[in-house]
């Protein structure tokens, strides 16, 4: 099978995604066509060929397999269900959007209706599949702690201020929905974390600006019937300091995966 896939958004991790297939990192797949907000921004000399749509109909009459979504919560709220409930699975980053519960359900109702499948890729965690596994018996705690340069989660100004102490500054502790809710760009990988376990509301998050770190650093420990699992994973930022360069290779890996007769992992 040869994916034809569409892709959402054509911000830092789109633009890679793009490069990346075309390298050939996704197999067979190609890039069918690219949703985006203003095509007439984008010239020639970008598109290379590709087509540039405005709407969800524009992208769907190029007939994609399975759509990459990479534009953030509102793109996911407004392009994913419509997407979905014409029959195409999606391969989706900006999951913390779930943690909206409308968004949530009217997400659950378009794959329904379309008989397709919202798929989340690991984005910048490790270890879904064992978090899915374990949540099959009894997990009993999930703590998930985000740090990042100041510049990845805060204003310039604050950042500044904020290296200037040599401090951490913890922004949040609380729940995950709360976290995916009020860090929209930076924490969606936590949301990834909660649909695999225990739930937005029983994960618990932490979220810290911190001087003495140079990669977006996640730790998180999970307990239960299963064992105990620790993870810490320090992703080099890609040009854009809120988002890791493993990113957009595992959203690559995941649509590779659909034309593989062997999967391991995605």
């Amino acid at each position: 099978m040869q994916p034809r896939a569409g892709l959402v958004g054509f911000g830092s991790i789109g633009r890679q995604v793009v490069q990346l297939v075309r390298d050939g990192a996704a197999g067979h797949a190609e890039i069918v066509g690219v949703l985006v907000r203003d095509p007439d921004r984008y010239p020639e000399s970008v598109r290379d060929g590709i087509p540039f749509v405005g709407d969800v109909k524009a992208l769907l009459a190029l007939s994609p397999t399975v759509v990459l979504e990479a534009a953030g919560h509102e793109a996911l709220r407004t392009h994913i269900p419509p997407i979905l409930a014409a029959g195409v699975d999606v391969i989706a980053l900006s999951v913390g959007a779930l943690a909206d519960p409308d968004t949530l359900a009217a997400v659950q109702a378009a794959a329904r209706r379309g008989g397709a499948q919202l798929r989340i890729p690991s984005g910048a965690i490790a270890a879904l599949d064992a978090i899915s596994a374990a949540a099959v018996g009894r997990i009993e705690r999930v703590t998930h702690t985000v740090r990042k340069p100041p510049l990845g989660l805060l204003p310039p100004d604050e950042a500044a201020a904020v290296t200037a102490t040599g401090q951490p500054r913890e922004l949040f502790a609380g729940t995950a929905r709360e976290a995916a809710l009020l860090f929209p760009a930076n924490v969606n990988v936590v949301a990834a974390v909660s649909l695999a376990g225990i739930g937005l509301d029983r994960t618990e998050a932490r979220v810290v600006a911190d001087p003495g770190v140079v990669r977006n650093t996640h730790e998180l420990v999970v307990e239960g019937a299963f064992g105990r699992l620790s993870l810490t994973i320090e992703n080099v930022p890609s040009d854009n300091p809120k988002t890791g360069r493993i990113v957009p290779l595992s959203l690559v890996r995941t649509l590779r995966a659909y034309g593989e007769e062997i999967v391991v992992g995605a």
